[in-house]
């Protein structure tokens, strides 16, 4: 992780603690790794850390809208992201992106009809959050 960014986005320090439980989860997976990875992400969450999502600016040009990604499986997903770094590895293609509050993501992708849930890290140390996952992190 670079801590060059993280000295300038204090709302990104402390999320390489949920990306060393993602790779702890893809290491061993199991129901005790699942619900460490949700503990810590719920952790980050309540300490007002935030993530990296990535925008569409919308045909009027005037709003945006969050990045959808879409699965084989035909499910939509938000994607987000835990630093920079972990963003560059798709580095395939442009984003525009602004912080936002891991709480406040959660909560609009359990208000948002058309969306399975979150996607963290889609390159790299990636965890699909769908909305039942999402609401046990929320609690």
């Amino acid at each position: 992780m670079n801590t060059e960014n993280l000295q300038k986005d204090e709302g990104l320090y402390g999320n390489e603690r949920i990306e060393e439980a993602i790779a702890g989860l893809q290491k061993e997976p199991s129901e005790e790794m699942l619900a460490h990875t949700l503990t810590v992400i719920r952790r980050r969450m309540k300490e007002n850390g935030q993530l990296i999502v990535s925008i569409d600016p919308m045909k009027d040009g005037n709003t945006m809208q969050l990045r959808v990604m879409q699965t084989e499986d035909g499910r939509r997903w938000w994607n987000a992201f835990t630093s920079f770094d972990e963003e560059l590895k798709g580095g395939n293609q442009v984003m525009s992106t602004f912080m936002a509050d891991i709480g406040k993501i959660f909560d609009m992708a359990l208000q948002s009809d058309g969306i399975n849930g979150v996607i963290i890290n889609p390159w790299n140390r990636t965890i699909m959050l769908d909305k039942e996952l999402i609401k046990i992190i929320k609690g």
